[in-house]
């Protein structure tokens, strides 16, 4: 049956119509479903869902009649969808279950009965973490300085293809953003320490967000003298600042 549909695939490159390419978004743990515009699969029925630039088959239905289906998972050859692939048997949509990156990338459905292709491209987003507030200690500042004002660094760390901002209110007040995998972000934040409960650290890609509110009570703390104290912390996140 495998060789059928080998050989049904070269024929069908020669007169497929390819469709409009169509973009699914999908944080990872969750489960995506890429659909057909079959509302029933019919008798003598064959269908192809394929994965990646070398377009790797990972399920097939063949349907020969109105009474026999017969739908294959071939999870062995990329074992990244071992366990993860469940074709509807009368749509013939696919979905991948607890998504991780991994599975990031181009999926195509062939219809040997229609002569078309469906393709959609998966991108899955890595879980948010919280932002982390501390605050940061300046180089021999003036006391006059250090007692109005607070310096703040909001991080995360093991990111990808994500933006960190600081908002003050509604309005935003800086970002930064990174693409690369499992990035590091650093952003520091200097306000009167008289301004509390206004500001707030958001990490967002583009369909989740994770917010951290600042309370500046909690975050810079003074000292007896009136200065501003840094713990330990402080003094590693000061050398990566000034690196």
């Amino acid at each position: 049956m495998f060789q059928a549909f080998v050989i049904c695939l070269c024929l069908w490159r020669l007169i497929a119509v390819f469709g409009e390419m169509k973009s699914v978004s999908v944080m990872e743990g969750e489960s995506v479903t890429v659909h057909t515009d079959i509302t029933e699969i019919q008798g003598n029925y064959e269908i192809l869902w394929m994965f990646g630039p070398q377009e790797i088959i990972v399920a097939s239905i063949n349907k020969r009649d109105t009474h026999f289906i017969n739908i294959d998972y071939f999870d062995y050859d990329d074992v990244r969808f071992k366990d993860r692939l469940q074709v509807n048997n009368e749509t013939g949509s696919l979905t991948v279950t607890n998504i991780t990156t991994e599975h990031s990338g181009l999926y195509q459905l062939v219809s040997f009965r229609k002569k078309i292709t469906h393709r959609f491209n998966v991108t899955v987003y890595a879980c948010l973490p919280i932002p982390v507030i501390t605050s940061y200690c300046p180089q021999n500042p003036s006391s006059s300085e250090s007692s109005s004002k607070c310096v703040l660094v909001c991080s995360v760390v093991n990111v990808t293809q994500v933006t960190l901002s600081w908002y003050k209110g509604n309005s935003l007040f800086s970002s930064i953003s990174v693409s690369d995998l499992n990035s590091s972000l650093s952003l520091p934040l200097e306000v009167e320490y008289q301004e509390n409960n206004i500001y707030s650290c958001v990490i967002n890609n583009p369909i989740r967000n994770q917010t951290k509110h600042l309370n500046i009570t909690e975050v810079c703390q003074t000292c007896s003298d009136g200065v501003h104290c840094c713990d330990s912390i402080e003094a590693v996140i000061r050398l990566v600042v000034s690196v």
